[in-house]
């Protein structure tokens, strides 16, 4: 189940989560998509990455750049946050650029004693519309003033609202600041510059407009996307994916076939 939150936090967050049961498959990839996440864990560690290392408590991702593993153990239960990409920022007593591609544990980002208590009384909660009304109240306790934030939220705005097809110059000329020190912004509490976070927006404005049930018009994707050709396509594809396009649609459908009607069909994939 999952529900948008309260202002002023729904500036900052798409939907708090609760997430119980087996994984579709016990390793996903995840390609990267315009959103940060925070996960307390409830339930057996969970892996991340290449070298599978184990979180026990949760993790802190910020915006990938690249995609990722996932491992769920056989039964998960969890809850966590899906940030707007610039909504993990006034949480963070870091840089978002140092977590770029870099999982946490809530741990190193929040305190042991802190998330050991927040555990505690996510254990004993009367059940998920409480679990998630804890986690609510916790963000609304650590919200922060961050500097900056107003820039990057409106900038990033325009860019999630054009798709991703924006001239990343005009930005800062709409703005008022040179482009140098909206990068920087972005770097601070993205962890990405506004140029990464188009092209993030606009593949996965792409990987929403496929349809793995039929056949799919690569050039017309393409072009309605605003890449200069198939094969500038077929690159983003594979920097985001490590996939063909077609080879992407090819797992998609496996997906649909396998878990008809998951609520993971878009995005995360099987990783075998």
């Amino acid at each position: 189940m999952s529900r948008a939150p309260r202002p002023p936090l729904d500036g900052l967050i798409d939907d708090l989560y609760y997430l119980e049961g087996a994984p579709p498959y016990p390793l996903l990839t995840l390609p990267p998509m315009p959103s940060a996440v925070l996960i307390v864990n409830l339930g057996a560690p969970f892996r991340i990455g290449v070298e599978t290392a184990e979180y026990a408590d949760g993790c802190v991702l910020t915006m990938p750049t690249r995609a990722m593993r996932f491992g769920y153990p056989p039964g998960t239960r969890s809850v966590g946050v899906h940030f707007k990409p610039w909504g993990l920022a006034p949480f963070l007593p870091m840089p978002a650029a140092e977590l770029c591609d870099v999982p946490v544990t809530v741990e190193q980002v929040w305190g042991r004693p802190a998330i050991a208590e927040l555990r505690d009384r996510l254990t004993t909660a009367a059940g998920p519309h409480a679990m998630l009304a804890l986690l609510e109240d916790e963000l609304m306790r650590r919200l922060r003033e961050t500097t900056g934030l107003g820039l990057v939220r409106h900038t990033g705005r325009v860019i999630a609202a054009a798709a991703g097809s924006v001239a990343i110059g005009e930005l800062s000329e709409t703005a008022g600041v040179s482009g140098t020190h909206l990068a920087q912004r972005f770097k601070e509490l993205v962890g990405v510059t506004p140029k990464r976070l188009a092209r993030t927006y606009r593949f996965a404005a792409t990987v929403r407009a496929i349809d793995p049930t039929g056949p799919v018009d690569w050039a017309a994707l393409a072009d309605r996307a605003g890449y200069y050709d198939q094969a500038h396509f077929g690159h983003e594809f594979r920097a985001f994916t490590g996939l063909t396009p077609t080879r992407y649609v090819d797992v998609r459908r496996r997906f649909l076939r396998e878990h008809p009607g998951h609520a993971l069909d878009v995005g995360p994939l099987p990783a075998d």
